[in-house]
């Protein structure tokens, strides 16, 4: 049931007082982590949320008008295969590509920059972390935008992409509000069309390879649990059937996957240095069940943490190798949200990182092999269109252990 007191305490924390608040709660009861109750003072912020709220409900369909989630579809005719071997390295090579779709320069040069270490790196795979069509997602499953901004600037880097939906994707009527998560469904068609664009489902699993898997992505939509405006359709409260479903899927499918590194990608992210903050505290909202991210902050913590290796996500346009810590149970926190904008150039929160940039636009690459995983982070220069390696984090041993089959 909706309940608008609910907040994360301190979303926000650092890892030492996330530690002494949970030493504290066993102390003294059950801990309360996740959600609690509203403070008496309200500030600006949290006016300006219930504002925009209340204004989407002069704007947006009548509940049950917005269209279910499409039924899973299949790649495009002629689409680009899977890879069902490592690459020559030994690796499956993936590029990983997040907030990308303004079809302006530096989308292009990015793309560009990108395309030039495909063949020297054997990428046989990439990965599109949401806001794909910028400003308000495409208009229909064969919307021009689809063209200028994911076709053409990404010509060339021929493998499949996995795409998952961003605030931007399901705007409605407010760009950016992710408050008619229905439009999303006009992704999930066109996947049906294109070579590249792989979206069978709004949430879907991927292992690498099929037959015995190696790596599995699992690709969520997080939108219903973090737009900027309620959610007025009931199949997509936060607390309604879809998010239900999913939830239940992605519980499921981390519990049964055998592969042995799993990642889950999606476009809001768990813990975030940058500007938009961490789930719980969403561009420091704390109040309402939507634009703060509370219920996936709950959801990444109970279901995610600790059984993933990592989380990709975009949203915040920075390049972030968050450290794994106790609070994220081992699971390594990744913002990639920099191929097309680019932030104020400042940290604003102080969650351990092994590297991160707030300035640059960039890339990065995810390189799996059964001794270990890595991360290599590229920022781009889009004048002249040349990435350069800014970092790289080396992962030996998986967070879980595989799923066990039995005959």
């Amino acid at each position: 049931m909706c309940n608008d007191e609910l907040i994360p305490p301190q979303a926000d924390m650092t890892e030492r007082e996330w530690l002494r608040a949970g030493s504290e709660a066993t102390a003294e009861g059950p801990s309360m982590r996740t959600t609690g109750r509203v403070p008496q003072w309200v500030n600006r912020r949290t006016l300006l949320g219930g504002a925009m709220a209340g204004a989407a409900l002069t704007v947006l369909p009548s509940p049950g008008q917005s269209p279910a989630s499409a039924a899973p579809r299949l790649g495009g005719p002629r689409a680009f295969p899977f890879p069902e071997h490592p690459n020559g390295k030994g690796e499956f090579a993936v590029l990983v590509t997040g907030d990308a779709g303004t079809g302006d320069e530096a989308q292009y040069a990015v793309a560009a920059a990108a395309r030039d270490l495909c063949q020297a790196e054997g990428i046989s795979l990439a990965v599109g972390l949401g806001d794909n069509i910028y400003e308000n997602g495409p208009e229909s499953d064969d919307d021009s935008e689809f063209q200028d901004k994911f076709e053409k600037p990404n010509s060339g880097i021929d493998v499949p992409w996995l795409m998952v939906l961003g605030n931007h994707d399901c705007s409605g009527l407010i760009p950016g509000s992710g408050g008619d998560p229905s439009r999303g469904d006009r992704e999930v068609a066109y996947a049906a069309t294109s070579r590249r664009w792989y979206m069978p489902s709004r949430y879907y699993s991927v292992p690498l390879p099929a037959a015995d898997p190696l790596v599995e992505f699992f690709a969520i939509d997080t939108i219903p649990w973090s737009s900027y405006v309620a959610q007025l359709d009931p199949h997509y409260r936060w607390d309604g059937p879809y998010m239900r479903e999913q939830r239940s899927w992605l519980d499921g499918a981390l519990r049964a996957s055998r592969a042995r590194w799993k990642i889950v990608i999606g476009h809001h992210p768990y813990l975030n240095n940058g500007k938009h903050g961490s789930a719980g505290s969403y561009d420091g909202f704390e109040i309402g069940n939507y634009t703060s991210g509370v219920h996936l902050k709950d959801m990444y913590e109970k279901v995610v943490c600790g059984r993933a290796d990592l989380i990709l996500s975009g949203h915040d346009h920075t390049l972030q190798i968050l450290e794994p810590t106790a609070r994220t149970g081992g699971t390594r926190q990744v913002v990639c949200g920099a191929s097309a904008k680019t932030e104020d150039g400042t940290a604003h929160f102080g969650h351990p990182a092994a590297w991160q940039n707030f300035s640059d636009h960039g890339f990065m690459v995810l390189k799996v092999s059964g001794a270990r995983l890595t991360i290599d982070a590229y920022t781009v220069d889009v004048a002249n269109r040349k990435a350069t390696l800014a970092h790289r984090t080396h992962q030996t041993g998986p967070v879980a252990a595989p799923a066990r089959t039995h005959a």
